[in-house]
């Protein structure tokens, strides 16, 4: 069977969604299907020889859409699946007509849209006066009815949609209610090389490598910094924990985010001049990008005691970062958003408070040093969690499931 997955993240870009993209890849390859990835200029993808890159988009605009139906003629797959958040487009509406374009090429041909946000859609505001012009003609072209503003005809169009959490499915359905019966959730499986902890070696080795003692505490956030993901707050609670327990030690694994995020470029500096205003600079090691192929963040990951999400929207099962982190067993804090998936328990698998709290965040980080009983309830809680929720194995036959519609029978 083959695969044609698009996507405008794909390795080595920086960014959540190009390791999403490569790791589902690499699990599909595993179980014998022939992937081809369109994806733009520079992500040339690791040493995977299995996976086939082919880095020719420039810009996903209208210019490049015949690009594009070349590319699915000469491809001819099997199935389609795209990779969608409007900020990887630089919110251009060209994709969003994808599911119509596959579909005049080759009727019978299933097309998925993962959608790995479904806050940020499109956006045509953003474009000139004549690309605005150009999708109205692509509106027409596409039968007019039921072609929405921010998604165009992903919904109409697409005989699977992948949400990845209930808040996503949620707002998916409001925006398009038909929608609903082929939505399938799954949410992002770890997407990092997990390095066995059999023995704790791999605590041992990542301490070594962070220069940390036994005696030290390691609180971690894992992930890309920008203003969404609330850095400002654990910043202040550490500062609060380090004042009281000079044991504790301040890690970040992950570096600037290579997507054009509003603040992004100079978010990573400006939270390490707050690090230094907040005298915590010494205890604080920040590591940078890693590639998510490689062990290095994982035995980081091994080497942490607690983590920390202080997200602004609160914490979902989209997080493919929260995802990475109960993998590993850790117990973790992280911040309440307006709809909770049910997943997340209080107490049992993570501990919670509200976005913008760093006094909350701190009394909670001062229980979980103080209390080995509470440590190990998260840890296992947060194992559990990884089984039941982020299991690679799980993850890939739902995915080849959707890609499957007419031979599986329904999406799940």
């Amino acid at each position: 069977m083959k695969v044609l997955v698009i996507s405008a993240a794909y390795p080595p870009m920086h960014a959540g969604e190009a390791t999403n993209t490569y790791h589902l890849c690499r699990q599909l390859t595993e179980r014998g299907i022939d992937i081809h990835v369109l994806t733009s200029v520079g992500n040339v993808g690791t040493d995977d020889p299995r996976i086939r890159v082919y880095p020719i988009m420039q810009t996903w605009g209208w210019l490049e859409l015949l690009r594009v139906r070349s590319f699915f003629r000469n491809c001819s797959p099997d199935a389609v699946f795209l990779m969608y958040i409007g900020l990887m487009y630089k919110f251009h509406p060209m994709v969003t007509f994808l599911p119509t374009l596959s579909k005049r090429l080759f009727p019978n041909v299933p097309f998925v849209t993962r959608y790995e946000s479904a806050f940020v859609g499109a956006d045509p505001s953003k474009t000139g006066i004549v690309s605005r012009l150009f999708r109205k003609l692509m509106v027409q072209w596409a039968g007019g009815k039921d072609v929405a503003y921010s998604s165009g005809t992903l919904l109409r169009d697409s005989d699977a949609v992948i949400a990845l959490c209930e808040r996503h499915r949620a707002m998916l359905h409001e925006e398009w209610p038909p929608v609903s019966p082929k939505v399938a959730l799954i949410p992002p499986p770890p997407n990092l090389f997990i390095a066995s902890s059999a023995g704790g070696t791999a605590r041992e080795r990542g301490r070594k490598r962070l220069g940390v003692t036994s005696s030290e505490f390691v609180v971690t956030f894992f992930g890309y910094l920008y203003p969404i993901k609330g850095i400002e707050t654990l910043l202040r609670a550490f500062a609060a924990v380090s004042a009281q327990r000079p044991e504790a030690r301040l890690l970040f694994i992950g570096g600037k985010v290579g997507l054009e995020v509003e603040g992004g470029a100079s978010y990573f500096d400006e939270m390490q001049a707050l690090a230094k205003e907040l005298h915590i600079d010494g205890v604080t090691t920040w590591t940078g990008a890693f590639k998510s192929e490689e062990e290095e963040a994982s035995l980081f990951l091994h080497a942490s005691d607690v983590c920390v999400l202080p997200f602004l929207e609160g914490v979902q099962l989209n997080n493919s970062s929260f995802a990475s982190m109960v993998a590993h067993g850790l117990p973790i804090i992280v911040t309440r958003g307006p709809l909770m998936d049910k997943a997340f328990v209080h107490g049992e698998n993570v501990l919670t408070c509200e976005p913008k709290d760093h006094p909350a965040v701190t009394k909670l980080l001062l229980e979980v040093m103080d209390r080995a009983d509470l440590r190990e309830r998260l840890r296992s809680g947060a194992i559990k969690l990884a089984a039941e929720w982020f299991s690679w194995e799980t993850a890939t036959e739902k995915t080849l499931t959707a890609l499957r519609p007419r031979l599986s029978g329904k999406v799940v």
